[in-house]
């Protein structure tokens, strides 16, 4: 039998929300609780990191230490007195300053190639034979008559001495004389025409023996022994080529041109080097020759022709190069390595470092250059320091702090991470 409840127990009873309305509340909340958790786990980390500084280690940094205001570190080298040279850079090509096609000067049966492809010969050398039976019977041929115009000629002298003597005995007429006289003619003509066929032959048969016209490097043969090779041959038995010494033909601005003739007219032998397509090789060393006689219209430069010896052959014909020519040498310069040269659109300029450790953006005109060092002509003094790494961070007006030369900021960061990793592992090996 049930009890009834007292009133006021039964109305507490009622009051109470159901089970499942209590789960659905608690499961809505759920969510909030767990992003205020992230929220003071985030906030925790923040306070800590500020209080250890800079990822760089602890210590980086003070409690509200504004990261802007550090120093940054940088590497500077003091401006200096000295020589520079000036060079001139173009593109080039080698250029042999011979190249002969050997061909047969007659036609007949190549009987033999004396020569192996790539050989270096010298002129005069023979190179290949070509069957010379059909010129030996040419010249057999034109001696022979020539021996016998030489009997008619002989003959006929005898006879107009005979006439001669007999018009002076008043026994024939002038006219035999006179006629006697053209036929020695004839004949004296003959034989000169014999003659030549004679040296003719000979000069055929000379040219059945191949020889090098010029002394160089031999390239791929073009024909087969047992071929009948002609003088009209397009292609020839070979091509030679000099090599040594060699010639590199390339262009300049023609802005630089004045410079150039400047200098030839004062009877100076300007050096030129020939590099590699990437200008890190050195390949040879040689003389200007020459400067064309007219400046392209369409490209504004002008031809030069160097000259290098090529003794160990580094030159090849048609190879492309990159031309460098010593033109003047400036001493007594201010200069400053490449590095430390900057470029924005407002030009060119260099970060000073002064006595206090700030640095300023320096406005600078620049001059030659060669490669590693760069000529100022105006905006720098020698002896002021210039930030040559770490410019990527600087802005004008900032502190710096000076690191060793050769010992940039990049190499400061290795540095410090390698002891913070070597620290790491013996934390580790202690612990395990």
């Amino acid at each position: 039998m049930n009890t009834p409840f007292d009133p006021p127990v039964q109305d507490a009873i009622d009051a109470q929300p159901p089970a499942g309305a209590t789960q659905a509340r608690k499961a809505r909340a759920a969510p909030w609780v767990w992003l205020l958790v992230a929220a003071a786990v985030l906030a925790g980390g923040y306070f800590a990191f500020s209080r250890e500084g800079a990822p760089g280690g602890p210590g980086a940094g003070k409690p509200g230490e504004d990261m802007a205001a550090r120093p940054v570190p940088v590497v500077a080298v003091a401006a200096r007195t000295g020589d520079i040279d000036v060079y001139i850079d173009g593109l080039g090509t080698v250029t042999p300053l011979k190249t002969a096609t050997v061909r047969s000067r007659v036609e007949g049966q190549l009987m033999r190639v004396l020569f192996k492809e790539g050989q270096l010969v010298k002129e005069g050398d023979l190179l290949a034979e070509i069957d010379p039976r059909p010129f030996q019977v040419q010249l057999t041929q034109a001696e022979g008559q020539l021996a016998r115009d030489q009997a008619l000629l002989a003959n006929a002298k005898i006879d107009l001495d005979r006439y001669r003597m007999l018009y002076t005995q008043d026994s024939i007429a002038k006219q035999q004389v006179d006629t006697q006289a053209s036929l020695v003619r004839q004949y004296e003509g003959a034989v000169k025409v014999d003659q030549g066929q004679v040296e003719s032959a000979k000069l055929q048969l000379t040219y059945s023996r191949v020889t090098a016209p010029v002394s160089g490097r031999l390239g791929l043969r073009q024909v087969d022994p047992g071929n009948i090779v002609r003088a009209s041959d397009p292609n020839g038995l070979v091509v030679i080529t000099q090599l040594k010494p060699i010639t590199v033909v390339f262009t300049i601005p023609q802005d630089s041109l004045p410079g150039v003739m400047k200098r030839l007219r004062g009877g100076d032998r300007l050096t030129v080097e020939a590099y590699d397509r990437e200008k890190k090789v050195r390949l040879a060393s040689g003389v200007l020759l020459t400067v064309d006689n007219q400046i392209d219209p369409a490209t504004g430069t002008v031809k030069l022709k160097a000259e290098f010896p090529n003794d160990d052959s580094s030159l090849f014909p048609n190879q492309f190069v990159n031309a460098r020519m010593l033109l003047d040498t400036q001493r007594g310069v201010t200069v400053v390595p490449t590095a430390a040269v900057q470029r924005s659109a407002r030009g060119t300029f260099v970060y000073v470092v002064s006595p206090e450790h700030t640095v300023s953006l320096r406005p600078v005109t620049l001059g030659a250059s060669d490669g590693d060092r760069t000529m100022v002509q105006a905006g720098l003094a020698p002896g002021e320091l210039v930030v040559i790494d770490g410019t990527d961070r600087l802005r004008d007006g900032a502190k710096v702090e000076l690191a060793e030369h050769g010992k940039g900021p990049r190499a400061d960061a290795a540095e410090q991470a390698a002891p913070a990793k070597g620290g790491e592992r013996r934390r580790g090996a202690g612990a395990r």
